[in-house]
């Protein structure tokens, strides 16, 4: 199979995408073709060769693991009649040393699943010569819903990276601290979808007992265990034609793991108590606060469905990292619950640009909550605010021998690089060692190497 996404008169690189899983194509084209490249796609090393023959392409982006030609395979037999062609290997984990060993046979790079999107571009414009292109807004049709608020860089570059992807039909996972948004984020992928129209279904996979859990999602028969006096249809019969998202999936039994595993593969499943295979064309969004590696590793969480749910990782940054958000969230739930009568005093502003909201925006809108019960005017003080939000508004110029927050930001910086350094500047490493976003940590970076500060492995 072979589709090409060119617009008329595209003077782009063309692309080619080779990948049996019809997702991971989803992805990679609505996110390329979102920059601007024209791609044509094959789901397989021998489509992928034939396209060779008779097309034009630039660069092409090929899965290792493959029936029957591999990624290494169509990658060695392109390179005898194509010597020039740039092409990148994606690869789950375990086949690491296989695709560095393909550094060998011609490949450009290659790229770790689930693929950071960032990585992918800056690899593509490299391999094409494309200059970086500004950064594109949401689209037409794609405006945020009124609720979502996302005035930092940070977000917006998330919100960027879902509405390219949002149209795809790939499988995401949503990662991020409890209270960051990412039921809020999965909202927004749902209505930016062509899913738009059918159902979003939620299921907490945290909140249902284990007992229940395989019954809400698959449904049952009428007597299939104690207690089912009626037939019940399962959230996934319900999501048919539209999302369903796995909050919490981390939080599943190993038994149901291997169930959810069989309907993410295969769209098949069966109603508890019954022999019937029932089918559904859902699209799986799904969320944790854990990292779920970790997880796989400790034996908690299954590998292979780690990489089914993952195909591309969205991860939310904490509030903390993202200060320009505080104040037009806190402005709008203290908005919704005063209806717009309430404002906030200079010391309440400063307590809630000082604390550092390890409840996330869950905490702030508690805290606003709060404020608005206990006010009695129009005006929100100090007094009106928790007393942990109050303690974290700690002077830091006036006290003697109080830290500056020049001086703070050298300390920050410092214990940075110095993380970094120590994790032989793994990018993914050095974030999740400081506990913060992989993206959070890259824009410091770059805040950093303007300034002169050596952060790089050659520095």
């Amino acid at each position: 199979m072979a589709t090409d996404s060119r617009k008329p008169g595209s003077i782009q690189p063309r692309i080619l995408i080779v990948d049996d899983d019809p997702g991971q194509r989803s992805l990679l084209n609505s996110f390329l073709s979102g920059q601007g490249f024209s791609t044509v796609l094959a789901e397989n090393g021998e489509a992928a060769l034939r396209l060779l023959e008779a097309e034009s392409v630039q660069m092409m982006i090929s899965d290792v693991r493959m029936p029957g030609l591999s990624g290494l395979d169509t990658l060695r037999q392109a390179r005898e009649r194509h010597l020039q062609l740039p092409v990148l290997l994606v690869t789950a984990y375990a086949d690491i040393r296989e695709a560095v060993g393909a550094m060998r046979d011609g490949a450009v790079n290659y790229l770790a699943k689930p693929i950071d999107l960032d990585e992918l571009l800056a690899i593509v414009q490299h391999a094409t010569g494309v200059a970086p292109r500004p950064a594109v807004r949401f689209g037409p049709g794609r405006e945020l819903p009124a609720r979502v608020i996302a005035v930092s860089p940070l977000m917006q570059a998330v919100l960027q990276d879902a509405s390219l992807i949002a149209p795809s039909e790939s499988r995401i996972l949503i990662t991020g601290e409890s209270g960051v948004g990412k039921e809020v984020l999965a909202d927004v992928i749902h209505a930016w979808s062509a899913r738009a129209n059918g159902p979003l279904v939620k299921v907490n996979c945290a909140a249902i007992p284990e007992s229940l859990l395989e019954s809400e999602l698959f449904g049952h028969e009428k007597g299939a265990f104690t207690g089912a006096t009626a037939q019940r249809i399962g959230r996934f019969e319900i999501a048919d034609g539209g999302t369903i998202f796995l909050d919490e999936v981390a939080d599943m039994a190993p038994s149901l793991q291997a169930k959810l595993l069989r309907v993410t593969q295969e769209g098949r499943f069966n109603r508890v108590g019954s022999s019937l295979e029932l089918r559904t064309n859902a699209r799986i969004l799904a969320a944790t606060n854990r990292h779920l590696e970790e997880e796989v590793k400790a034996g908690r969480f299954r590998e292979d469905l780690f990489y089914r749910l993952n195909v591309v990782e969205l991860n939310l940054p904490a509030l903390r990292e993202r200060p320009e958000d505080i104040l037009p969230l806190a402005n709008a739930f203290i908005a919704e619950f005063t209806r717009g009568k309430a404002r906030f005093s200079s010391g309440v502003t400063e307590c809630l640009l000082k604390y550092s909201w390890p409840g996330n925006i869950r905490e702030l809108r508690n805290a606003m909550e709060r404020a608005a019960l206990l006010s009695q005017g129009d005006l929100i003080l100090p007094e009106h605010l928790p007393a942990r939000v109050r303690a974290g508004a700690v002077p830091t110029q006036s006290a003697e021998g109080a830290v500056s927050p020049e001086q703070l930001d050298d300390v920050e910086r410092q214990a940075i690089i110095q993380t970094l350094r120590k994790h032989d500047f793994n990018r993914t490493e050095t974030a999740r060692a400081l506990g913060i976003s992989r993206r959070a940590l890259l824009y410091k970076l770059q805040r950093y190497r303007e300034l002169g500060h050596a952060v790089d492995a050659s520095g």
